[in-house]
């Protein structure tokens, strides 16, 4: 993020958005536009780009962009969906920028080569709807067989007792768990997404008739088994699951599936610090959902008639000091970690929510992977302020589970003493388990502090970040602000570090 001049925030431009101003340039009509005419508009007094086939006049909006100028530039006169996706795909830009719409691109023409019209068919999810939804063992040898080779390595059945209904999914993965199933059945419509890699599979289906609120998810992990559980409002026959809907049996990219959001309910809010809080959320009983270690959660808000959407990593209630055996989510709660900024229009939305208000929260993202901490003998972490939140779950996960692992370290970057997040529980981890190291770093210490004291630097980091050994396997992972992660990285790689040993936390 860059410094906003005065009069640039949120608030200001949600005001700009309602005072009727034209701010696309064409007085209100819509045009289609052509990839010539976008590139014509390629500068900072003249920018339009291009999202997901719209076509938007972001002049009016660069002073208002948290990211800067420079940022919105990147994508001037071009399709910038890529670009959006990579840096911010949680953003609500549709809402954001409805009153900077130009219109459509205009769509070339594509033939599919005869040959590819089964395929093409078949991936486009063409296939008969009773047969789709209908048990398997419904469907004839030939269309069973197209299924197949549809889904690749997913298939789905469905079965049906006098009080159940089971859906199994047949992935076929190895090493499936409960982190990769994300079930939600809200109102008669059910939504299964299992996740593989930067992939998904999903069923979403208008069931046929009522269920109870409770669903269960089991898997068999080895042979990639999901079964989905639901029970019967009603002791009834059900002649078809239901009704497909848009996202229904569909293999695709994360990134191009879009975020589904539930609404949570808050059940307490305790402080932290004089600014940060811990935020308890229950997730509704029809859904099965467990945050992995390292990913984030999106939560939107509605203010002043404006969706809004900020990032989240889900922390711990406490950091576990006994280490016997691995931690288990309780599977009801999420918790977040919160600071609470003066004039942050979001995180005071947040802090004003009363106990037993709703929030709506998003399946969880990110690219962080529980494998590059298995292959590493030392695991370095480096927080600035409330970027110690990913640290938390990903040292309860190395110390647990980890055996490999000779030292694990958190260097953790404030402002004061005042502003250190759990220290005391880091102190007593650090006590209890001598492969945790913490070294606290302030850069506006007051004259009794006696610990070490600055910014991120190079000096600083070839202090304290060091291998256990000269040919150890090391990982380190750096959050917190945008400038202090990509100083932080600038600095380790100036350090000798490799791109393959870094991973930063990023939204």
């Amino acid at each position: 993020q860059v410094p906003l001049k005065p009069g640039r925030s949120l608030m200001d431009w949600i005001r700009l958005t309602r005072s009727g101003k034209d701010l696309t340039g064409l007085k209100g009509g819509l045009i289609e536009v052509t990839e010539d005419e976008l590139s014509k508009h390629n500068k900072k007094e003249d920018c339009w780009i291009c999202i997901r086939g719209f076509v938007y006049n972001v002049t009016p909006y660069m002073e208002y962009h948290p990211g800067g100028e420079d940022e919105l530039m990147k994508a001037a006169g071009t399709d910038g969906t890529d670009l959006f996706d990579q840096v911010h795909r949680w953003v609500n830009y549709e809402s954001m920028l409805k009153e900077c719409l130009v219109g459509r691109m205009a769509v070339k023409a594509i033939t599919a080569p005869k040959a590819n019209v089964l395929m093409t068919l078949l991936f486009a999810g063409v296939l008969p709807e009773k047969k789709v939804l209908a048990s398997s063992r419904d469907l004839s040898p030939s269309i069973y067989f197209f299924s197949l080779l549809y889904f690749l390595f997913y298939s789905f059945d469905w079965f049906q007792t006098e009080s159940l209904i089971t859906i199994v999914i047949y992935t076929k993965q190895k090493d499936m768990n409960a982190e990769l199933v994300i079930v939600d059945c809200q109102d008669k419509q059910l939504r299964g997404e299992i996740i593989i890699d930067d992939h998904s599979y999903l069923v979403e289906v208008d069931l046929d008739h009522a269920v109870s609120e409770d669903v269960a998810v089991n898997i068999a992990e080895q042979v990639g088994k999901v079964e989905i559980i639901l029970n019967k409002k009603d002791n009834i026959h059900w002649k078809t699951l239901g009704q497909p809907l848009e996202g229904h049996n569909t293999f695709i990219k994360r990134t191009d599936r879009g975020l589904f959001y539930r609404k949570c309910k808050l059940v307490s809010k305790t402080e932290v610090t004089h600014d940060t809080k811990l935020f308890c959320l229950m997730l509704p009983k029809g859904t099965h959902l467990c945050v992995p270690t390292g990913q984030h959660v999106y939560l939107k808000q509605i203010i002043a008639g404006t969706e809004v959407v900020k990032p989240y990593t889900p922390v711990l209630p406490f950091l576990p000091l006994d280490f016997q055996e691995p931690p288990r989510q309780d599977g009801v709660h999420i918790y977040l970690m919160i600071k609470i900024y003066s004039h942050g229009l979001f995180t005071q939305a947040l802090d004003h929510l009363q106990i037993g208000d709703n929030i709506s929260v998003s399946n969880p993202e990110g690219n962080f992977k529980k494998s590059q901490v298995q292959t590493s003998e030392d695991l370095l972490l480096l927080a600035g302020g409330t970027g110690f939140t990913p640290m938390v779950k990903l040292l309860n996960f190395a110390l647990t589970e980890v055996s490999c692992l000779r030292m694990v370290k958190l260097i953790f970057f404030n402002k004061t003493e005042d502003d250190i997040l759990w220290r005391n529980q880091l102190e007593q981890l650090a006590l209890k388990d001598e492969r945790f190291e913490v070294q606290f770093i302030l850069s506006q210490p007051s004259k009794d502090w006696v610990g070490k004291q600055g910014k991120i630097s190079s000096s600083l980091l070839s202090e304290f970040v060091k291998r256990s050994r000269r040919d150890s396997k090391v990982l380190i992972c750096i959050c917190g602000p945008a400038p202090f992660t990509e100083q932080g990285i600038q600095y380790l790689k100036d350090l000798g570090y490799s791109q393959e040993e870094i991973h930063a936390f990023t939204a």
